[in-house]
This record gives structure tokens, C-alpha cells and sequence, in this order.
């Protein structure tokens, strides 16, 4: 995947000020001037458009270094801008904006971050926000990037020849384009160590909540078993009532009958 770059602009970055806009034309682009004028400063802000994260290799202490400081004629600004401007042939867009490319045209990608003092950094492209690590993948997928080959700084050739193994190997894969895949690679071991996490919290869960619902089987057959007896305890107490009224009855009937009977005779007694 090949991406141009057509355009830089700059605005309150270190000695820019001013906004600032580079037109970078098809061919070769050079940017000259004495000492001191601000080129090493262009490639900079280019490095951390693209993702930088290191402040000592932006030639800062801290990451608010890259704000314009001021000078006795000018005050210090309060937030620093850079926009890079890519074009992508048709069929050649990264995979993070593939979808937004047409099919038949180039697509155009305004990559931005922003910093304002004792707020951070934020990155948009083309307008939507993004994360960083999306951005550097971004670059990473079109083997490029913030710390790519392809931004030789002065004793970065010394470094290169003089470097380990495994540190020209790394160079080799960014070369290569092959450094996103890395980085994906380990950001899905990263997410499969946190699903695998989860999952073993999930089955402690499971295994708390099997013990509480064997025993909420215990108390649910408890409960069951109460209202049974309970059941049959109100239907003995009724049938226990409605015998002992009827037996109230029956004694109640019977003595009336002896009291009228008893009455007859004093009545026949009397009159005899």
C-alpha cells in the first residue's frame, strides 16, 4: 500500500508559529536553509503527526516541549497543530480506511494531532478522532511510521550499521511493511490473555452461583415441603372443628329433647 505525501501543515509547532503550509509536489521535495532555521523541525513535526511518543526524540523533555515556547517579541502559544495531508492511488488505501475509498479515485487523508497544554494529545483523520495506536497502525500497514526507515536522521546511518541482530531485523520488517501484523498480532494475544481472564472469573462465577442454587434447591424443597404440611395441617384442624361441632350438635339436640321430655312429665305430675 502506497500513500503519498502531498501536504504539511503547521501551527504553533516549536518555531511554526504561525500556521504554516508545506506543499509537497510529485517528484523530489528539499527543504534548505542554514543552521537553525527550522528543518529538522519539519521532519519532527512530520514524526509526531505520525505518532511520536517519545519526547527526548522529538529533542523535548516532556511532550508540551513541541508547543511554541515565545520569545521576548512573541508569547508563547497555548496548543500546537499538525495535519498531514496523504493520497492513496485507488485499490491502495489501508486497510483502516478502505471502506471510505473509492473505486475508481484517490483517496485523500487528513491525519491530525493536536496538543494543548495540561490537556494531552488527540488525533483525528479525515475529521473523526482516533486513537494513537490506530494511527501508528495506520502508517504501520503502509510500512511506514514515526520511527520508519524511511526518516534517516542525522547518526540514525551509524546506528543502522551498527546495530544489533534483532534490531536490523526490525528495520527489515518495517521495510517490508510486515510491522502492523506484528502489532496486531500482539495487541489479539493481548485481548485473547483478557478473554482467557475473564473466562476463568466466568467459571468462578459459575461455580459460586452453582453452590447457591443447590442450596436454594434445599430451601425451595423445604418451602415446598412446609406448605404441604401446612396444607394438610388446616385440613385436619377443619375436619377436627367440624367434628366437634357436629358432636356439639347432636349433645345440644339431645338435650333439648330431655329438657322437653322432662317438662312433659312435671306437666303430667301436676295434673295428676
Amino acid at each position: 500500500m502506497a500513500l503519498r505525501f502531498a501536504r504539511l501543515r503547521l501551527s504553533g509547532f516549536k518555531s511554526f508559529v504561525d500556521p504554516t503550509t508545506v506543499e509537497i509536489l510529485p517528484g523530489l521535495t528539499g527543504i534548505v536553509g542554514p543552521n537553525g532555521c527550522g528543518k529538522s523541525n519539519i521532519v519532527e513535526a512530520v514524526r509526531w503527526a505520525m505518532g511520536e511518543t517519545s519526547a527526548k526524540s522529538l529533542r523535548g523533555g516532556e511532550m508540551e516541549d513541541v508547543i511554541f515556547a515565545g520569545t521576548a517579541a512573541r508569547p508563547q502559544r497555548s496548543f500546537a497543530e499538525v495535519m498531514l495531508t496523504l493520497e492513496a492511488p485507488p485499490g491502495e488505501a489501508p486497510a483502516a480506511v478502505a471502506a471510505e475509498a473509492p473505486d475508481d479515485q484517490v483517496l485523500e487523508l487528513e491525519v491530525s494531532r493536536r496538543i494543548e497544554r495540561g490537556q494531552g494529545s488527540t488525533y483525528r483523520v479525515n475529521g473523526k478522532e482516533w486513537r494513537a495506536r490506530d494511527v501508528q497502525l495506520l502508517f504501520a500497514d503502509s510500512a511506514t511510521g514515526a520511527r520508519s526507515t524511511a526518516m534517516v536522521s542525522q547518526g540514525r546511518v551509524a546506528a543502522i550499521v551498527n546495530a544489533r541482530p534483532e534490531d536490523r531485523r526490525a528495520l527489515l520488517e518495517e521495510a517490508a511493511g510486515i510491522t502492523g501484523l506484528h502489532a496486531r498480532r500482539h495487541e489479539a494475544e493481548l485481548k485473547l490473555r483478557a478473554a482467557e481472564a475473564n473466562l476463568a472469573r466466568a467459571d468462578d462465577v459459575l461455580g459460586t452461583l452453582d453452590v447457591q442454587l443447590q442450596t436454594l434447591k434445599k430451601q425451595a424443597r423445604q418451602a415446598t415441603r412446609y406448605r404441604n404440611i401446612a396444607t394438610q395441617l388446616r385440613e385436619t384442624e377443619e375436619t377436627l372443628y367440624a367434628a366437634r361441632l357436629a358432636r356439639a350438635a347432636a349433645a345440644e339436640a339431645e338435650a333439648d329433647a330431655a329438657l322437653r321430655e322432662a317438662e312433659r312429665a312435671v306437666a303430667g305430675l301436676t295434673e295428676a
